[in-house]
């Protein structure tokens, strides 16, 4: 098999579909492997550390994407990524379509194999493709959301941790899976006042016996939300509906009542966001402001961290991307139920449940698609 690994082109993205130690391997199970130039330059690699593990280096994306039979690539394919995908070629991402109708829809059109990692399961029940960058995600909303605090940024000032005699911030997390897990263990590291709210009880036992009598839990309804976001300093939203787009968990009215200068980080935001006044940033303008909140809605927040977040992805995606090569798709897909899940598209056809149901498209079971 030929893997491609073109440069990604969103805003500020600086991580890369494989590392020259995952290159590497996937030359040794006798593949070939190109890589545009330049594509490595997030994480500290060069064109030189790609061709020492075998590499070929590409002078452009359309050279990768006109030769290979698997692109593996980070983020979702660029509206001018699309346009080169090829029929049965295979693409390898994450791909967050619930929320995205033109890109659903060019991929239908491209008659490409679309698997999503962030829809390939485990036997836990977990998403091990998604999970590294949610703790990613999650210790950088907090991160962020103290720097969007301070007044220059538009926030009301405060310092997360307080200092003595005066109190710290109020951090409010909604959602108490990977991302919200992480979120809590930087902010009570950092000394705030943490509440996390959750519909799950073993989750929430979970966090307790993690974190101590320091964190608080709440059952998460619509009222317990609403009474919280009053006197929050700092709300991050971290729910996740596994393919689907997320549920819209805090309103406009609700943001209307929170204090001036109090900091949403909206993590949920690749699945449309949970706030109801959300709408995607970029690492260059990160922050917006609606009645005076401060909202930040960074739709790629791993990408700022890229060295760190490049080896913690490889480190789960590696395994895949060599069974997908090896085998080829169909086999890899029939051999490994878990990995079917994360196809979504398929020759034309939605063969993600959540994904139909959102968009409207008609929905293929995906181990009826690759048996056809």
């Amino acid at each position: 098999m030929l893997l491609g690994v073109p440069k990604e082109i969103k805003n500020n993205e600086f991580r890369v579909g494989m590392t020259p130690a995952s290159v590497f391997e996937a030359v040794h199970h006798g593949h070939r492997v190109m890589v545009e130039t330049k594509a490595g330059a997030g994480i500290d690699a060069d064109d030189e550390a790609y061709r020492t593990v075998g590499a070929d280096i590409a002078d452009t994306a359309e050279e990768i994407f006109a030769a290979a039979d698997i692109i593996v690539k980070v983020k979702e394919p660029q509206a001018a990524e699309r346009k080169m995908l090829r029929q049965d070629q295979v693409l390898f991402t994450y791909l967050h379509l619930a929320p995205d109708p033109e890109q659903t829809k060019d991929l239908v059109e491209s008659g490409a194999v679309c698997i999503a990692y962030e829809t390939v399961t485990d036997g836990r029940g977990g998403l091990p493709l998604l999970a590294p960058m949610s703790q990613v995600a999650g210790r950088m909303a907090v991160q962020a959301g103290a720097h969007s605090l301070e007044m220059a940024q538009g926030g009301r000032g405060v310092l997360l941790a307080g200092v003595p005699g005066v109190p710290p911030a109020k951090v409010v997390i909604i959602g108490g899976g990977v991302v919200g897990e992480n979120a809590a263990y930087i902010a009570l590291g950092m000394g705030a006042d943490v509440t996390v709210l959750d519909r799950d009880v073993d989750t929430m036992r979970s966090l307790v016996v993690r974190f101590g009598p320091a964190l608080k839990t709440l059952y998460s309804t619509r009222l317990a939300i609403e009474e919280q976001l009053p006197d929050a300093d700092l709300v991050i939203g971290a729910v996740l509906v596994p393919g689907a787009e997320a549920p819209t968990l805090v309103s406009a009215e609700h943001v209307k009542e929170m204090n001036k200068g109090a900091v949403l980080v909206d993590v949920a935001i690749d699945q449309g966001g949970c706030f109801e006044t959300s709408r995607p940033t970029t690492h260059a303008e990160p922050i917006y402001q609606v009645d005076g909140v401060v909202h930040y809605c960074v739709a790629n927040m791993p990408g700022a961290v890229s060295h760190t977040s490049t080896y913690a992805l490889n480190n789960v995606t590696l395994p895949f991307i060599l069974a997908l090569a090896d085998k080829g798709y169909r086999q890899a897909l029939g051999d490994d139920a878990h990995l079917l899940n994360g196809l979504n598209v398929h020759h034309g056809h939605v063969t993600y449940r959540a994904v139909a149901d959102d968009l409207g498209y008609d929905y293929k079971d995906p181990g009826e698609a690759i048996a056809a």
